[in-house]
């Protein structure tokens, strides 16, 4: 039974990076893991986050990607409002932008369940491209918004220092 488990667990890893993998690789040369780790709220485990960069060096300079596999139901226009909540915890007050944004956000990103794999790939200077699994969903073509989107998890002022350092490789 438990080796079972384990097969099943193992099984649902793999296809989680399949997921991810095929876009990923197409648009970041070189694409290796920099770091991944889990968001949990209280008792409850969000989701989890893979950050891949070309030799697996990060550099917001290059092209970047971060895949989220979630493990609870989430509406995507949650997902597009806890955004907007973070970019503005970090200082971004262009309140007509962040409207804008979460407009685009809330047309993209579609409603979650456990299993379901979001990635966002971040081309510096210029846009950021979303998949459903190896599916594009939409892509929004403005450096300030991937500046600041990536910033949610990147920046030193996230609101989840640990799963930062986790990502980056530092734990």
């Amino acid at each position: 039974m438990l080796r079972n488990l384990l097969v099943c667990a193992l099984l649902t890893s793999i296809a989680s990076a399949a997921a991810a993998a095929e876009p990923v690789m197409r648009k970041i040369p070189d694409a290796a893991v920099v770091g991944e780790g889990r968001l949990s709220f209280a008792f409850w485990d969000v989701y989890d986050a893979t950050l891949y960069a070309p030799r697996g060096e990060m550099n917001q300079q290059a092209p970047f990607a971060l895949s989220i596999r979630y493990m609870r139901e989430i509406e995507g226009a949650d997902i597009a409002e806890r955004s907007v909540e973070e970019m503005r915890a970090q200082g971004f007050a262009d309140e007509t932008r962040l409207t804008s944004w979460n407009q685009q956000m809330k047309e993209i990103f579609p409603d979650v369940k456990d299993g379901t794999v979001l990635t966002a790939i971040f081309i510096p200077g210029g846009e950021t491209m979303f998949y459903e699994d190896n599916t594009p969903v939409g892509t929004i073509k403005d450096a300030e918004f991937t500046r600041w989107f990536s910033d949610i998890w990147l920046s030193e002022k996230t609101s989840e220092p640990g799963l930062r350092r986790e990502l980056l490789g530092q734990s």
